[in-house]
Order: structure tokens, then sequence, then C-alpha cells
């Protein structure tokens, strides 16, 4: 069974204060990155040219890309959850303090 708070060594799940500070997986994330992005890149160029070469690259850029998603979005909605409720809660008081100014 696979465990799915960890796989291929990886965390799948963050609490956001967890998720604000460095990992290993951001370290992952730094590198494979700009290989995504390169093999995107060549694999495109070289598949315009109808290069059998551009269409691997380009399916390997692909499948980096899903990796990346796949390794750094679990931290991304654990930030994005407590942000968003952090901007709730300014908001909340905003409309406190406006409704307050009004009935002066």
């Amino acid at each position: 069974m696979i465990n799915k708070k960890k796989f291929l060594g990886l965390r799948r799940e963050w609490k956001p204060e967890e998720a604000e500070s460095w990992t290993k997986e951001d370290w992952v994330a730094i590198i494979v990155s700009p290989i995504a992005y390169a093999l995107l890149m060549i694999g495109l160029a070289l598949l315009i040219f109808l290069k059998l070469e551009g269409l691997v690259l380009f399916l390997l850029g692909i499948g980096a890309t899903v990796f990346l998603h796949y390794l750094i979005d679990p931290k991304l909605k654990a930030v994005s959850s407590e942000y968003e409720k952090k901007q709730k809660e300014y908001l909340e008081r905003l409309e406190m303090v406006v409704r307050w100014k009004e009935n002066e």
C-alpha cells in the first residue's frame, strides 16, 4: 500500500507553517523546473522541424512538468489556504472599520 504522506521519499501532506520552510522538495523543484522548461523548449523547436528527437524531448518535458506539479502543488495549496484565511480575517476587520466610520 502506498503511503499518501510520502511518495518516492517526498512529502505529500503539509501544514501551512511547515510549508513555509525550505525542504528537499523545494530543492528538487529548483532543479527540475529549468530542466522541464528546457526539454519543452528544445523539444518543441525540434518538433517544428519534424524531428523524432523533438517528440521524445517534448514528452519528457511534459513528464517533468507533471512531476513538478505533483511535487510542489501540496506545499502551494497549504500556503494558499493559510493566506486565504488571513485575507478573510483582514477583510472582515476592514468591513467592521468601514461600518464604524459610516455610523459616525
